[in-house]
């Protein structure tokens, strides 16, 4: 029996929501099956979390999007880019800084390939040598004395203790005493009490396979994550070491510990840069890749510790859900502890728990992404022909259609709407055989969704074409957050194959659906949860409500010196365009580097072209060269570079800065443009200012941005948009009006998630009520 790869989303609260959907025909035999295919099993424990925690010790708000954490003073800061009297410091709250460890000077180490050996006799820290003596920091009993905090720095002590016997010890001595933690878990002694000595072994072992040592800061880190919380750590101050952590801890019961990130690049980078710490330790480490079979998936599940992403995490329960119904192995909605009951003979499932979880780029994947619907598509319709020519059909007249004579939007719901005339040219409009077969109701629907693609989806902007795994151009959706590729996503609701029909390509039918989850509800599912990200302050009270994770504010090694520069607004894009490259070149001039953001491909591609008219070398960076990102990424802090980017920039990337240019200011990063989420800015903002580099950055803003539509109305986004083509100048005082418009979006945003996880609830009681199982039997 073979499988057709089709899919289709669904049951999201925005329509032009996106699901990765994946395919299914037959889960008995794996011989049928494509490579990416795999099974999955339910889990043990997968009930609600009931995370340690004290909730009157916790470091971010019950509710509202502020942490709790009380701002503390900083130490005084080395001199800083010049900037006029209109100039600001970092508006963000200063965050506090914890009193460097001493440490050996060594050299100063990069981050290393794939692969890469580390050089030899390396021991410095993660942080350039330059930060290992200098500016006094301020302790961290400056500003953190919380129950929690104080709790925390004991432990930090405790580890600290261990350091002088360990660094004694030889190789085979510390794998054994990881070994013997490794019996002590499994023979039910608790984790916090093992937590001491076994991080103390993560650093020693970090020192001496990868020349990284643990910053305190990043140990504190660790211990939260063990926690439960949501660490919000800077950019540059090692999120990436910081998790080898808590995954080594958790993966101690031999129950597997999982490390969610955002793209298979990241996922695999970060396994095999990490993977000498773990070995030395006598861990072992599985990657998840798209393109893996089912005997690759079960090998990489079985191993200690898991790098993946999201999507084939949850990909990969589906399948194992469906495989166990298929051989009559779900009774309840809970499969007792997984591993037995299960013969050698026939399919398997590959997952073996949901212990615990860290979700790197928290706030991307679990706020982002939490209406994203994982589904896996069901056997194609019958009426396959007919459905693909109506999408052409409604594609080729979608042009003819006019606003407010032929179709009405509404404002709140985006939702369009033919009226009397538009239905009537409906009817009279010619049609095939094909088509003429087609309901009147349903020919209604194909045309407003044709309309709608025509509009508001553009080349470019929303998507991008390229050649698919077949060698046959596809539609490529490009994520608004993270302005990457989203590989395997479609739109819901016939989006997808209305774009298919305008861009001309060959028309992916939707189908029905065989299993279905939400990133959402596939995270509440482990037993233990904690993520790590730059920029979770602000959504601290929804992470908390809805996944029960408090968000720390990790205080930096070294004081940033980050400085904002004022707002500037102009009428139009153009104007503001030519201001930014005006800037660009009076910078350029100096040599420092410069990183301008934008927030779609053709606006980078516009201003690329404008760098181009006036002789300024750069870099383009965005989905459409993501081939090239570690290259352009890795020197776009040298002398004089300059690189335009999409927000892909803002995530799994890391800036360094040599000596020659920390000297002349740092690296300048431009916005010009708001996001939906303020959360996206400061992830473009963060690239300067790494480590307590100096840096600086300027927001442009026009009042034609979309920004001001999505929170204003489009009514006075229009008149601002029609005053603001009439402006030569700067209008700087209208700036604090998109901040007022942004909060309006994210509010919009949030309800929406909320919406989404009643309903969510709301249904699956209403399943498990009539005995039906919540993923695989829900309605298209």
């Amino acid at each position: 029996m073979t499988q057709q790869d089709n899919s289709q989303t669904h049951a999201d609260a925005s329509p032009d929501a996106t699901a990765p959907t994946a395919s299914t025909g037959s889960p008995m035999s794996n011989a049928s099956r494509p490579e990416n295919e795999a099974s999955k099993t339910d889990v043990p424990g997968s009930q609600e979390r009931k995370p340690e925690i004290d909730p009157s010790e916790s470091t971010s708000a019950a509710t509202g999007d502020h942490p709790a954490d009380p701002p503390v003073p900083m130490p005084e800061a080395g001199p800083a880019p010049a900037a006029s009297a209109n100039d600001s410091q970092d508006s963000a709250p200063p965050t506090p800084q914890l009193e460097p460890t001493a440490l050996a000077a060594g050299t100063e180490p990069t981050a290393l390939a794939a692969g890469d050996e580390p050089p030899a006799g390396v021991t410095a820290t993660i942080a350039p040598e330059r930060f290992q003596t200098g500016a006094k920091s301020v302790s961290l009993f400056s500003g953190f004395k919380t129950p929690k905090m104080l709790r925390w720095m004991r432990v930090l002590e405790e580890i600290g203790g261990w350091e002088s016997t360990l660094q004694q010890d030889s190789d085979s001595e510390l794998k054994k005493r990881s070994l013997a933690l490794r019996y002590r878990a499994m023979a039910g002694e608790k984790l916090a009490k093992l937590l001491p000595e076994g991080y103390a072994l993560v650093r020693e072992a970090g020192r001496r396979a990868l020349g990284m040592r643990h910053y305190d800061v990043q140990m504190i880190g660790g211990i939260s994550l063990f926690e439960g919380s949501i660490a919000e750590m800077q950019t540059g101050e090692g999120k990436t070491l910081t998790a080898t952590l808590p995954l080594y801890i958790h993966s101690l019961v031999g129950k597997g510990a999982h490390l969610a990130t955002v793209n298979d690049y990241l996922a695999k980078r970060d396994a095999e840069w990490m993977m000498p710490i773990f070995h030395m330790l006598g861990v072992s480490v599985g990657i998840i890749q798209t393109p893996d079979d089912q005997g690759s998936r079960r090998k990489s599940y079985s191993s200690a510790i898991t790098y993946g992403t999201a999507k084939e995490f949850g990909f990969d329960f589906l399948r194992d859900r469906l495989l166990l119904r298929a051989q009559n192995r779900i009774q309840t909605e809970m499969l007792g502890d997984g591993g037995g009951g299960f013969t050698d003979s026939g399919d398997k499932p590959v997952m073996r728990g949901m212990h615990f979880c860290l979700v790197d780029e928290a706030d991307s994947i679990l706020i982002d992404e939490a209406r994203t619907p994982l589904i896996i598509g069901s056997i194609e319709d019958t009426v396959r022909d007919q459905i693909v020519e109506t999408y052409r059909w409604a594609s080729k007249h979608a042009s003819e259609y006019e606003l407010d004579d032929h179709f009405t939007i509404d404002d709140d719901t985006k939702q369009y709407e033919l009226t009397a005339r538009g239905r009537q040219k409906v009817r009279s409009l010619p049609k095939s055989d094909l088509v003429r077969t087609m309901g009147l109701v349903d020919l209604y629907e194909y045309t407003e969704r044709a309309v709608k693609v025509h509009r508001e989806f553009l080349l470019d902007r929303q998507y991008v074409v390229r050649p698919g795994d077949k060698g046959e151009d596809e539609i490529v959706i490009v994520d608004e957050f993270t302005g990457r590729l989203a590989e395997g996503r479609k739109w819901r609701d016939g989006i997808h194959q209305a774009i298919e029909a305008k861009e001309g390509l060959d028309i992916s039918v939707p189908t029905g659906q065989a299993a279905r989850i939400t990133v959402q509800d596939l995270f509440l599912r482990y037993n233990h949860l904690a993520g790590m990200t730059g920029t979770a302050a602000t959504s601290a009270g929804e992470l908390r409500r809805i996944y029960r994770t408090p968000v720390l504010r990790v205080p930096t090694n070294r004081p940033p010196q980050r400085k904002q520069l004022s707002d500037r607004v102009f009428g139009a894009l153009l104007t503001k365009f030519r201001a930014i490259v005006d800037e660009v070149k009076e910078i350029h001039a100096t040599g420092r580097p410069i990183l301008i953001g934008t927030r779609s491909i053709d606006k980078s591609e516009i201003l690329s072209r404008m760098l181009d008219e006036i002789g300024i070398e750069h870099e383009v960076l965005n989905a459409n060269n993501v081939e090239r990102e570690a290259e352009i990424v890795s020197e776009a802090g040298g002398l004089g570079r300059v690189t335009v980017a999409t927000n892909m920039a803002g995530r799994g990337t890391d800036i360094k800065l040599s000596d020659d240019i920390v000297a002349l200011g740092g690296m300048h990063v431009i916005c010009t443009e708001l996001h939906d989420a303020a959360r996206i800015d400061r992830q473009l903002i963060g690239r300067c200012g790494r480590q307590g580099d100096p840096g600086s950055y300027r927001q442009y803003l026009s009042l034609d941005d979309d920004i001001l539509k999505g929170g204003l109305g489009p009514d006075k986004a229009e008149r601002l948009k029609s005053r603001g083509e009439n402006l030569e100048g700067s209008v700087d005082s209208y700036a604090k009006l998109f901040r007022k418009a942004q909060r309006k979006v994210e509010k919009k945003h949030f309800r929406d998630r909320m919406v989404l996880l009643h309903h969510e609830k709301e249904r699956k009681k209403m399943q498990r009520e009539i005995g039906q199982d919540p993923y695989l039997d829900t309605p298209d």
